[in-house]
């Protein structure tokens, strides 16, 4: 019998009032900050890694604003509370669900190689990657930034308030400050030499030293940005002197940016890719991200396992999923890549034909030990372009930001927002205040792959911004941050909310595991020995340590009871905000 999310809800939405805490969360308390993680709307819903940010879409949304406005004004404010993971030195994806016209189209602001950008610019003398670090902090790391004109083009096509009142909580919070958390302060504190080395060090270190938790921030120079913004729109970034400034930066760091290079970009509307399990439709990122194609060809695989015959904390539930990612992120590292470049074998990669290979592939007696891409181009009618080229190198998991929107007029945003690693680059545009991404390190250092640089391209993403649909109407947004993570981040959160039937908060806070690759394991608290144990038995490779793997920020739209429920990850101090045009809200208890 099809499961609806109505009923999925139902029989626990009395668990967040009567049940212990620990039973709810793994991973952390409901409430921080004086904000709630878990909140109810009848007129709309926002849920940010933020409460400064939520409250500022919260309040456009109270003001008669639709999601799309909302979504902006959450993006400006976490470009001054949340510094370090999103900002328009950077990119993103935003996928819209328009109520009006019930379509759901993506807004592609991810960065672009400069016109300067060569195929071998991250080896060394002897043909070498340069290391990570390295070539992180060094200007050729920073791509093309697109989130402003991400925003301006949502505006456009979707914003009913003047971009001026949308960016201007973000202005008062640049310029009268907040107290930094507990999330930026250890940000600040782990990215200490890298921001010494730029003009962020006059921002975020005060006599050398790192601002702490309780601190106030005041970012007089982001607060004159974005009054420029206000002013001008997106040609005080891309046709003005901040424009100038950033290219400048980035050539005194050692980069190619060009002014022209700014001039020149713009953004594409892309449509999403589109998948099924359980009876739901799902929408999610098509390439240059492979998070959405990868996203369902996990589900593909795992659909026919069943999976939640066995435990929610069972051995063989985690054994799927590992042996699944393995296969998914083998592919990935093989097919994936900017479409506008190379040939994606997306049709192939989700062919059933495909998809049964790589299920037999999988045993439960034990791990594979060696997993290697598959061949969905038998599947296809085009051909690759490129090589597969192995990268051993030493990339580090990213950072970024997922927040997500939905108004009474049933539209809803899904946006995921980066400038890469923490505090991207560590670079800061002097004078304008706001940081520069690394987004170039995304590119494979060795060249020749589908993901190899070239000007004008787009480095590979994971990120999986995602609405799921029931009946053709949105029932559930789910996103997160974590570089490669991403991916599994919301397919677990999926995982437990529609094959396990698990209230929302407790779906997101449910332990999550990462592995790309045999030998390469993540996971976290909330595990039992015992389950870790059998798991290695079985040939994995999960060690002692404990990570938080993402930050899933997601949203449940009853349809038939018409009320919102958001939820944010305990990970952050973030904060979901309902609206309630009525005064009062959704009896839910």
């Amino acid at each position: 019998m099809k499961r609806t999310l109505s009923v999925i809800l139902a029989f626990t939405l009395s668990l967040l009032a009567a049940a212990p805490l620990s039973s709810v969360s793994a991973k952390g308390p409901v409430k921080k900050n004086n904000y709630s993680q878990v909140d109810y709307g009848t007129d709309g819903m926002v849920a940010t890694a933020h409460p400064l940010a939520s409250k500022a879409g919260a309040d456009i949304l109270k003001k008669g604003g639709n999601a799309v406005d909302a979504a902006i004004a959450i993006q400006f404010a976490l470009n001054v509370v949340e510094p370090m993971m999103s900002g328009i030195g950077g990119g993103g994806f935003m996928m819209v669900y328009d109520a009006k016209t019930k379509k759901t189209s993506i807004i592609d602001s991810r960065e672009r190689a400069p016109s300067g950008a060569r195929p071998n610019m991250f080896l060394d003398e002897k043909g070498q990657p340069i290391p990570f670090e390295e070539r992180v902090e060094s200007g050729t790391s920073v791509g093309v930034p697109g989130t402003l004109k991400g925003l301006e083009e949502a505006h456009d096509k979707w914003g009913s308030k003047p971009m001026a009142q949308l960016v201007s909580p973000a202005i008062n919070l640049a310029e009268k400050g907040f107290n930094i958390d507990s999330v930026l302060a250890k940000s600040i504190a782990d990215s200490k030499d890298k921001l010494s080395k730029s003009a962020a060090k006059n921002v975020f270190l005060r006599g050398g030293k790192p601002l702490k938790e309780g601190d106030r921030l005041v970012q007089k120079d982001l607060a004159k940005t974005f009054k420029l913004i206000r002013a001008q729109g997106s040609d005080a970034l891309y046709h003005g002197e901040a424009g100038r400034k950033l290219a400048k930066t980035v050539q005194d760091k050692g980069g190619s940016m060009k002014f022209s290079d700014l001039n020149k970009y713009d953004v594409t509307v892309d449509q999403p890719i589109w998948g099924d399990y359980k009876g739901y439709k799902i929408a999610s990122m098509p390439p240059p991200s492979s998070g959405g194609v990868f996203l369902l060809q996990m589900l593909k695989i795992l659909d026919d396992f069943h999976l939640s015959q066995y435990g929610v904390r069972s051995w063989q539930k985690y054994h799927l999923l590992a042996e699944t990612m393995h296969l998914s992120y083998a592919d990935r590292a093989a097919y994936a890549g900017d479409p506008e470049f190379v040939n994606i074998p997306l049709k192939g990669l989700l062919d059933p034909r495909y998809i049964k290979e790589r299920q037999s592939l999988i045993s439960m007696d034990h791990s594979a030990k060696t997993v290697k891409a598959g061949d969905p181009w038998k599947y296809e009618t085009s051909n690759p372009d490129y090589a597969v080229v192995p990268q051993n190198d030493d990339k580090k998991i990213g950072q970024t930001t997922h927040f997500t929107v939905a108004d009474k007029w049933g539209n809803v945003v899904s946006y995921t927002t980066t400038i890469e690693q923490v505090f991207g680059s560590g670079i800061m545009v002097p004078g304008y205040g706001f940081m520069l991404n690394n987004e170039l390190t995304d590119f494979d250092a060795v060249p020749g792959g589908a993901n190899g640089v070239e000007p004008n391209k787009r480095p590979l993403s994971s990120m999986t911004p995602t609405i799921v649909f029931e009946n053709n109407k949105p029932v559930l947004t789910v996103g997160s941050p974590g570089g490669p993570t991403i991916i599994a981040s919301v397919l677990q959160t999926i995982l437990h909310s529609l094959e396990y039937n698990m209230e929302l908060k407790a779906a997101v806070e449910e332990p999550r595991i990462y592995t790309n690759k045999p030998g390469s394991y993540l996971r976290e608290k909330g595990i039992s020995p015992d389950t870790i144990s059998m798991l290695n038995k079985m040939g994995h490779a999960f060690g002692t340590d404990e990570a938080e793997i993402g930050n899933v920020q997601s949203i449940l739209i009853n349809q038939k009871e018409g009320y919102f429920k958001g939820v944010a990850d305990s990970s952050r101090n973030g904060a979901a905000i309902g609206v309630n045009d009525k005064g009062h809200k959704p009896n839910k208890k």
